[in-house]
């Protein structure tokens, strides 16, 4: 997925500052599946801007520094429209919790449960995120906006995903405290 695509999505939605854009949209909206710092918030702004797809209203503040609140033009929702029509690839995955596990033969169990428990953990942590983000979008379908269903869904996903990996740990763990406590040889 690319940045400036998301980007526009959310100034499609609402008109927002870069600012805006971290601590509102990012950090509250898609936070449960895509993120991005503030520096490259800006840089994609200004890339945007440069290519003719966003326009900004310069708003004059007399005891804070000036706010350039960005709004995607014709050709930004015409590039937006364009590419959430699109297929995408699935992402490549990279999981260096499944590289410690795959490699794990060479740890004892304790250390090796160390490592797993603190994943459970930190997924248990994003789940319970996720749940609180849930009461922005009420599970009743009468009365939602199409926004709405659409981002009620995408949180399923995440919520699914959490719980898929909590009990796919809890389980491993299960099974790595079966294991026999030898480390194999070959470590060098």
């Amino acid at each position: 997925m690319s940045l400036a695509h998301a980007i526009l999505g959310l100034l499609a939605d609402e008109p927002m500052t870069g600012y805006d854009l971290k601590t509102i949209a990012f950090d509250r909206s898609v936070a449960h599946f895509w993120s991005a710092d503030q520096a490259q918030i800006y840089r994609t702004l200004d890339r945007l801007a440069e290519q003719g797809l966003v326009e900004y209203t310069l708003e004059i503040q007399p005891d804070s520094p000036n706010r350039k609140v960005y709004r995607p033009n014709a050709a930004g929702i015409d590039e937006l429209r364009r590419w959430l029509a699109e297929p995408q690839p699935l992402p490549a995955r990279r999981d260096p919790g499944l590289i410690q596990l795959f490699f794990g033969h060479h740890l004892d169990n304790a250390a090796l449960l160390v490592v797993l428990e603190q994943q459970l953990a930190e997924h248990a942590a994003r789940l319970a995120r996720y749940q609180a983000i849930r009461v922005q979008y009420p599970s009743s379908k009468a009365g939602n906006s199409r926004k709405q269903v659409c981002h009620r869904l995408t949180l399923t996903c995440g919520l699914s995903s959490e719980q898929a990996a909590i009990d796919w740990l809890e389980a491993t763990i299960a099974a790595v405290r079966e294991l026999p406590e030898e480390t194999e040889p070959g470590m060098v």
